[in-house]
């Protein structure tokens, strides 16, 4: 225990860095950040207001095309909630069960 004695126990000094106490920046206060949180979600709250007034632009054939993807995209997300795992399942083996042979993995060994 005596060879530990003589130890150095604060921690390493660098030549032409200041202290680590120095360096510390003081912490902000949640005030500043509430407020700001506060001026951002007011500020947002205006323009939804002031924007109330949004004029659509699209041609009746745009507005029909973004009508129809909808309509598609909702029959395809039910057609897939439709469908159990297991219904899935047997569907892709029907499907595997008609394609042709040229799809089957090769034999690799020509000895057997």
């Amino acid at each position: 225990m005596s060879e530990y004695a003589a130890s150095q126990k604060s921690t390493l000094k660098l030549k032409g860095v200041g202290s680590i106490s120095a360096g510390k920046k003081k912490k902000r206060k949640d005030k500043d950040s509430k407020h700001r949180l506060e001026q951002v979600t007011s500020q947002h709250e205006e323009e939804e207001k002031t924007n109330n007034t949004h004029v659509d632009k699209r041609t009746p054939a745009q507005m029909a095309f973004d009508k129809m993807q909808e309509k598609r995209q909702m029959e395809r997300i039910l057609n897939k909630a439709s469908k159990t795992h297991k219904l899935r399942v047997e569907d892709f083996n029907r499907h595997l069960d008609k394609l042709t042979e040229h799809y089957d993995i090769p034999k690799v060994s020509w000895t057997k």
